[in-house]
């Protein structure tokens, strides 16, 4: 079992980078017109509205596991699937103002259900609404990957080389250990910025693909179509499945 103070000092770093990372955000929504809203993101089907109020009710799903993680009870992320679904599409429509009142009071609530959180608290297992089981110490990197992606995906400005470092070597290492051993072509990957490796797919012969780690996670996470990445031979990369 992890040990509690271990599970509270790693919550309590990445609860730090939620808080910057969530003050851009804001930053960046605070300058949109009021026409951006009804316009389309970088995520098909998609409008702006719909990824933020996405961020926001995923804000509230995530005090809903912070709060049975501190209780000691199972609540559901989401009421149901659908009820998520419904959620955002209801949301989306709504002023600029709106939304931007709204992910400041999601945060707030999650900050502060986050607080409340003894370090035993932090080793609890919640469920994610998929099913599968986490430690609650994990709620606050989900939150931060929701709001680093979700911002570059809000096609606002906010790109991937201005993610945090930590974030960016973080995801690059757990995706390129999701990807290893697949049945994709063989790829050495290089963070030369970082001297992260890793090697996603199978065979012989890999290709070789070089650049900053924050434009390597753009490519592995569907952010990117791999601009500004070194391949050795300099053939095309592949197609990488979707991930979260």
């Amino acid at each position: 079992m992890t040990d509690p103070q271990s599970a509270a000092a790693s919550a309590a770093r990445y609860l730090a980078l939620v808080e910057e990372s969530t003050r851009n955000l804001l930053q960046t929504v605070s300058e949109l017109k009021p026409e951006a809203v009804a316009e389309p993101s970088a995520l098909p089907g998609w409008t702006r509205g719909h990824v933020l109020a996405h961020i926001a009710r995923n804000a509230d799903s995530l005090v809903n596991l912070l709060n049975g993680a501190r209780t000691g009870t199972d609540i559901p992320q989401y009421a149901s699937n659908e009820v998520r679904d419904q959620d955002i599409e209801r949301d989306a429509p709504r002023p600029v103002d709106v939304h931007l009142a709204d992910l400041e009071a999601s945060h707030e609530r999650f900050a502060a259900a986050a607080a409340l959180l003894p370090a035993e608290a932090w080793t609890a297992d919640v469920r994610h609404r998929t099913g599968y089981v986490f430690p609650a110490s994990d709620i606050p990197w989900k939150r931060l990957a929701e709001v680093a992606y979700h911002h570059v995906d809000l096609d606002a400005g906010y790109t991937p080389a201005q993610w945090p470092e930590a974030f960016a070597v973080t995801e690059f290492r757990r995706l390129a250990t999701k990807l290893a051993g697949t049945d994709l072509p063989a790829v050495e990957l290089i963070a030369d910025d970082t001297d992260d490796r890793g090697l996603i797919g199978t065979g012989e012969n890999a290709l070789t693909v070089q650049g900053p780690v924050r434009t390597l996670l753009a490519w592995l996470s569907g952010r990117s179509d791999g601009e500004g990445l070194r391949r050795t031979p300099g053939t095309a990369l592949p197609q990488l499945p979707p991930l979260g």
